[in-house]
């Protein structure tokens, strides 16, 4: 999990823009696949549009790709601005452009929207074709592998012919996993950082946690809650629970330690400053997502495990034919902590492709990831070199 962007990363404090090398104004993009999708729990979506957006130029061989995976609640906006006068640039806008880690003037750089999220790419907040209603809770159940099934369509309409790398973090980690199992002789070299091959037994319950304060929202309404009033409460909670997730305790006592908030009027709700973080995060989250989409997410993340149908990680990572493979973890995330980095490690290594492996110091916890770029840049391009 981790925020839609990084101005809501710890303490607020915004991402440093590096303006020199900026993709500048961008354009949105989307595009709707031939024919129904097929997805892997046996259901079919009849119509999917993908939204996407592309820095740098593909050159005539197709084959100077990079691929981009965003996490949980992201979007395919990863880089530049869509109009001058906007707050913030995209959510890893640090790493991409003329010069940056993921060098626009080498690459086609290429960033995708999950299938079932709510950025412009089909979701449950979508028409469902046979209504003409949005589809709500009968939207099908989506997997990691169903988001790289429609990616994959997407690459192909797009003349992309080979990967030199797919670049995940957090759930996008997981995808990008998946594109180096299913498309093997697609996928020149890999890049993770703070994520797992599956999600843990913690992960999964608190995502419990989160789902039951969504569904038990009495604005729920069975998941046909669209026109009407949305199920904002429920939502707030699973976000603050989320939220909670990506921070790390030694800098939650750096920036609020046990600060009493300056409303406290005597009463239960918000006594610590702590707590109006989390009211905010949870306010800011309910204004831009779809409670269903957040819900078909997580349990895309629950049900995801790289070593299913094999006897062992290092079994079904023998499917893989990637030269290189970096592997990057931060020594206080807990979400996705470092062992399962070494998890990777040790299955690709043993598979024998060649492994960068660092555990960073960091005191971000899981949002390193989108703070932490200057140690990440020199790390990415020695991977992609």
């Amino acid at each position: 999990m981790t925020p839609g962007q990084p101005d809501d990363a710890p303490g607020e404090s915004p991402v440093v823009i590096l303006e020199e090398g900026s993709v500048g104004i961008v354009a949105p993009h989307s595009l709707t696949l031939d024919g129904p999708l097929e997805l892997d729990g046996g259901g079919r979506l009849e119509s999917v549009t993908v939204a996407y957006e592309t820095y740098g130029e593909l050159d005539a061989a197709g084959d100077n790709a990079i691929l981009v995976e965003h996490a949980l609640t992201a979007s395919a906006h990863v880089a530049g601005r869509h109009r001058e006068d906007d707050r913030a640039p995209g959510w890893w806008d640090v790493m991409i452009g003329h010069g940056r880690a993921l060098d626009t003037s080498k690459y086609f750089v290429l960033c995708s929207n999950l299938l079932g999220s709510c950025y412009g790419t089909t979701g449950p907040s979508s028409t469902n074709p046979a209504t003409g209603r949005p589809y709500g809770l009968d939207f099908p159940r989506v997997t990691i592998g169903d988001m790289v099934r429609a990616q994959r369509a997407l690459v192909e309409k797009l003349g992309i012919r080979r990967l030199r790398s797919v670049v995940g973090s957090s759930m996008g980690g997981m995808q990008a996993i998946e594109w180096a199992l299913r498309h093997p002789d697609m996928v020149d070299s890999l890049i993770l950082v703070a994520t797992a091959a599956r999600a843990t037994p913690q992960s999964i319950a608190i995502h419990k946690v989160g789902v039951e304060a969504i569904l038990g929202d009495p604005h729920f309404r069975g998941g046909d809650y669209y026109g009407g009033e949305v199920p904002r409460r429920g939502l707030e909670t699973a976000r603050m629970l989320g939220h909670i997730t990506y921070l790390s305790d030694a800098w939650l006592w750096e920036k609020f330690g046990r600060k009493r908030a300056s409303t406290d009027d005597g009463g239960l709700r918000t006594l610590f400053e702590i707590e109006r973080y989390l009211e905010h995060q949870g306010t800011k989250f309910a204004d831009r997502f779809d409670a269903n989409s957040y819900l078909y997410l997580l349990r895309a993340i629950d049900l995801y495990d790289a070593a299913e149908g094999c006897a062992s990680l290092v079994e079904s990572f023998r499917r893989m034919r990637c030269r290189n493979a970096l592997v990057a973890s931060f020594s206080s995330d807990w979400l996705y902590p470092a062992y399962q980095s070494r998890e990777l490690t040790e299955a690709l290594r043993a598979n024998g492709i060649d492994v960068a492996d660092h555990e960073l110091a960091s005191g971000y916890g899981h949002d390193s990831f989108l703070l932490e770029h200057r140690m990440l840049a020199p790390l990415f391009r020695e991977a992609i070199a």
